[in-house]
């Protein structure tokens, strides 16, 4: 069985079934990115395409190296020496590109629905990296696929998301999956940073950390978008890390074997204190991998790939 959109462009239109198959397909993606060589021919012959108009390390090389690992033809458009910067529109961007051949599209764009918009067009599978403060839908499920490879399940846990959830696309991607599998999930951080009526996406609301983490399972720390300071959202740097960074002391109100998630980068000291982002509990860097292992199986399953085969 495999997914039943040729696109994947976020994780509200997608059911549990899916994301269960994204997962599943993901573990064993994981075990090639172990070897010593990381190399399959699944998807020699095919072409991935990087599209992104936002800065990014993380996620564009994630998925440059999904398409590595599985032997596609991965190519970079960086839009800041492309025709983009002659006014080229996003559509036409998008049918230069399939016309050359393109399997998958991955595209990362600061205005919310481009990927969206793109998908209507083309024939080729396209992958939403990131659209505004709307939705990442890999980085959800990479933190989805790290819960349950430290847990076990989802079902059951309480998740706080700890920060800027106003402006975060990875604390929607994270909210619309997590409830879909059955987790408790929590939003905490200062009432200016929180969108309003979110308790209509199924989550609890809380502006004080202590009461947010009482028992939680997982706390996923937001980066704070320190660009925001300068909208007056919040006083101070230093005045956010004192309300609501996470740090030794507060981290004790969750459970003992709790786990620290944080998408990256990190601003050490204002939402995560050092000692808590490289500390026991820290899954941090196992993101990372995990976010190579997702893309991956993303790849796979996009291009007519079915679980059934990856069991094998």
């Amino acid at each position: 069985m495999g997914l039943k959109n040729k696109d994947l462009l976020g994780l509200k239109d997608i059911s549990k079934e899916e994301i269960q198959i994204i997962l599943d397909t993901a573990e064993p993606m994981k075990d090639v990115i172990q070897r010593p060589i990381k190399k399959v021919p699944t998807l020699r012959g095919r072409s991935v395409i990087n599209l992104f108009y936002e800065a990014s390390t993380r996620t564009r090389t994630s998925f440059e190296l999904a398409g590595k690992y599985l032997s596609a033809d991965t190519i970079n458009i960086a839009t800041s020496t492309s025709s983009v910067v002659k006014g080229e529109t996003l559509k036409d961007t998008g049918k230069t590109i399939e016309v050359m051949g393109a399997d998958v599209v991955i595209i990362r764009h600061p205005v919310a629905g481009a990927p969206h918009m793109l998908a209507k067009h083309l024939k080729a599978a396209v992958i939403n990296a990131g659209d505004g403060a709307h939705e990442h839908p890999t980085q959800g499920l990479l933190d989805m696929f790290t819960i349950r490879e430290k847990k076990g399940r989802i079902e059951g846990l309480k998740i706080a998301i700890l920060g800027d959830v106003l402006h975060s696309r990875v604390a929607r991607s994270n909210i619309w999956g997590l409830t879909k599998m059955g987790a408790e999930v929590r939003v905490v951080g200062p009432s200016t940073l929180m969108p309003p009526e979110i308790e209509k996406l199924g989550v609890q609301v809380f502006h004080r950390v202590e009461e947010a983490l009482d028992g939680v399972d997982v706390v996923n720390v937001l980066r704070i978008q320190l660009e925001r300071q300068q909208k007056g959202l919040f006083p101070t740097i230093r005045e956010y890390a004192r309300l609501f960074g996470l740090n030794k002391e507060r981290l004790q109100a969750a459970q003992a074997d709790a786990l620290v998630l944080h998408p990256g980068p990190m601003n050490r000291g204002v939402e995560i204190s050092p000692d808590i982002a490289d500390g026991l509990q820290s899954v941090i860097n196992e993101q990372v991998t995990n976010g190579v292992a997702i893309r991956m199986a993303l790849l796979y399953l996009l291009t007519g790939g079915t679980t059934s085969e990856t069991s094998d």
